[in-house]
């Protein structure tokens, strides 16, 4: 291991043998780390961690601290970071809370800014952004192709939909559909991620199918209930886009009546 001789790295960690450590890292009893990762300078890891392969972490990230929750009362609770994910300068992620199932989990090939913050139990998918200092607290859910504009705070307990995007400064208070672009204090929906979505490959057909249900959503003056039948609808119009179809009607079906989605 390439580890720095001013690092300190208890001899109970599991470090891979190709793991590069940076001086005055310190790495705690816990800790798991896999193949091909890098640890950057002054970076603490400590808690119930788990590191995947091929992570670059960057100086002076804080990962694995306890939770800022008054009611943790030291229970071996964990921090689980996937594959390939590049984690920037001074960000801090905490392990999660019994009441929230143990576990804090960022997965694979994310792209997390300087200061990005992760709270206790939140859940981070695959291929996510998070710009500087995008912060979200405790329980929160950010699915895949997610990505926060810089300086974004989302409430606790909101999830955002797979391939959405919040504006630099966007504060969410309630749930973000997919494919949703929203901004402002507090966020609104202004559109749906059009562009990201012919990025990633998405056809003519199904941007069509997701144009359809921003309009059942946000332009025809429906109920949630209303719109969810309308979009269900979809389906079976345009075939090709029925996995799209079948991800917003499931994300609706969780949306919690007292909190709503961002209007």
């Amino acid at each position: 291991m390439a580890i720095h001789p001013t690092a300190i790295v208890d001899a109970g960690a599991q470090i891979d043998s190709s793991v590069e450590v940076g001086p005055y890292a310190v790495i705690g009893p816990h800790v798991r780390i896999g193949a091909g990762t890098t640890v950057g300078p002054h970076t603490v890891i400590e808690g119930h961690t788990t590191i995947g392969r091929d992570n670059r972490i960057f100086q002076f990230v804080c990962l694995g601290a306890i939770n800022q929750d008054k009611k943790y009362a030291g229970e071996p609770c964990e921090l689980v970071i996937g594959d390939r994910n590049t984690i920037r300068e001074f960000s801090t992620y905490h392990i999660g809370t019994v009441q929230g199932g143990g576990v804090t989990r960022l997965g694979n090939d994310n792209w997390m800014m300087a200061y990005t913050h992760l709270a206790h139990d939140c859940v981070v998918g695959d291929h996510t952004i998070f710009a500087n200092n995008a912060q979200i607290a405790g329980h929160v859910v950010v699915e895949d192709w997610v990505i926060l504009g810089a300086y974004t705070c989302v409430h606790q307990f909101v999830r955002l939909g797979a391939h959405g995007m919040t504006a630099m400064g966007s504060v969410l208070l309630a749930d973000q559909p997919p494919f949703v672009m929203s901004e402002g204090h507090p966020a609104g929906a202004r559109s749906m991620n059009y562009e990201g979505l012919r990025r990633r490959g998405f056809s003519p057909a199904r941007i069509g199918a997701v144009k359809a249900m921003h309009k059942a959503l946000y332009r025809e003056g429906l109920t949630l209930e209303q719109a969810r039948e309308r979009i269900a609808a979809l389906a079976q119009a345009t075939p090709e886009a029925a996995d799209d179809v079948q991800r917003m009607l499931g994300f609706l079906a969780g949306v919690n009546p007292q909190r709503g989605i961002v209007r």
